[in-house]
């Protein structure tokens, strides 16, 4: 499962003043592995340019936490990134522009202390379940980010790159949600390329009847009952009612 765009947005607002935001920030939108983002370090983001290379992640084993390279050769990678978002995101985070002068990782807690997989996860559990979203794995925001370049139009080889996928597979086999309204857009354009005659001639009899007057139900003075319009003196023009019109004759047949 993965977030909506709304619960995305949610979320984001909830964490915006949260020493993480820039990390979730980072895999909610770029796709980074949770390792990867603990392991982001400032020196290799440069918010100028506008893109970041992953170059390294974190790795839990037991109780130790090891830098490693990237889980695949695909995984070391630079990406673009909305630079303005996540400046704005760590512009008053603890001990900025201390990890900014050592080329510090984004998520460090002050003193130091290294912020790991683990302490990220526990931290997102506990914001979305203070703003009431569905339960996601920390996980499921990467999948999120693809999902949200498909709908923006990214193609499958751009979103790859971006994920830092072996294997174009892979990367298909995560975009397999769609977002509601990117679903709802999808399902309007594929009924627009049909044509229909039926709507077509619907359209067509209603500006006919506009055109004139369908749909008024009276009898122009001196017609008979079926509004046809005749010598009142003829003796057919004062038969009896009940006598069966032609119309309702040949139905009869």
């Amino acid at each position: 499962m993965v977030w909506t765009s709304e619960h995305t947005g949610r979320f984001l607002d909830h964490a915006a003043d949260d020493r993480l935001s820039a990390l979730f920030h980072l895999i909610s939108f770029r796709g980074l592995r949770h390792g990867e983002a603990c392991g982001q370090k400032w020196t290799d983001t440069h918010l100028d340019a506008g893109l970041i290379t992953v170059a390294e992640r974190l790795v839990v084993d037991g109780s130790e936490v090891d830098e490693d390279d990237p889980k695949t050769d695909a995984g070391a990678r630079t990406i673009a990134l909305v630079a303005d978002r996540l400046r704005s995101c760590v512009g008053t985070a603890p001990g900025r522009t201390r990890n900014v002068r050592n080329g510090g990782p984004l998520g460090w807690k002050p003193g130091e202390r290294r912020t790991t997989p683990p302490i990220v996860t526990r931290r997102f559990i506990e914001l979305h379940e203070e703003v009431g979203l569905p339960p996601v794995r920390l996980h499921d925001l990467r999948h999120g980010a693809a999902t949200l370049a498909h709908a923006a139009g990214a193609g499958l080889k751009d979103i790859q790159e971006m994920l830092g996928h072996s294997s174009i597979t892979i990367t298909s086999d995560t975009c397999t949600s769609l977002l509601p309204e990117a679903d709802l857009a999808i399902a309007e354009a594929a009924a627009r390329l049909v044509p229909r005659a039926r709507a077509t001639a619907e359209s067509m009899r209603s500006g006919a009847g506009a055109q004139f007057g369908e749909g008024d139900e009276s009898v122009p003075d001196g017609a008979d009952p079926w509004g046809r319009i005749g010598d009142v003196n003829s003796p057919s023009a004062h038969a009896p009612l009940t006598q069966t019109a032609p119309d309702e004759k040949s139905e009869a047949e």
